[in-house]
């Protein structure tokens, strides 16, 4: 009976704030605490009150244990030392340390000197430079034609 005393308690209570915060032209803050106020009701209501304290109960015979049993504690010791490791991996693996990871498979061959989309035309309106040299997309290749122009190929 005092439970029930108490949750329809806190509810008009949280109604009653909501009311002013409301009256203040505040209604998100009114609307959030209705939302809270209407959770000591519905946890009685519903009968979620006792197992509430089951579990409290519950929580309070196993801080107990925890205290009281070396078994346990060394469950808590195993569990940091897992997330230790779990930790020095992580950060090991952000500074690169634990693999190298090649950039491209082996199988892949080398880069393509020439990337496989062409660049997007110059606008119309600005004039180009004339170097003398070709512009076919072979750039890279000019070196490697003077050689072969030097030697007769």
């Amino acid at each position: 009976m005092l439970t029930a005393a108490i949750s329809f308690l806190l509810t008009a209570g949280g109604v009653a704030v909501a009311g002013l915060r409301a009256w203040r032209r505040r209604f998100r803050s009114a609307t959030r605490w209705f939302a809270v106020a209407l959770l000591p009701a519905g946890l009685y209501l519903t009968g979620l009150f006792p197992l509430a304290t089951k579990i409290g109960r519950a929580f309070g015979d196993w801080a107990a244990k925890l205290v009281f049993d070396p078994r346990v504690w060394t469950g808590i010791a195993l569990l940091g030392v897992s997330a230790a490791l779990l930790l020095a991996t992580r950060w090991m693996d952000r500074r690169g340390a634990v693999e190298a990871t090649p950039e491209r498979p082996s199988a892949a061959g080398p880069a393509p000197e020439r990337p496989a989309v062409a660049q997007a035309p110059k606008a119309p309106g600005k004039p180009q430079k004339q170097t003398g040299k070709r512009d076919d997309g072979l750039g890279d290749f000019s070196d490697i034609e003077e050689i072969l122009r030097k030697r007769g190929i």
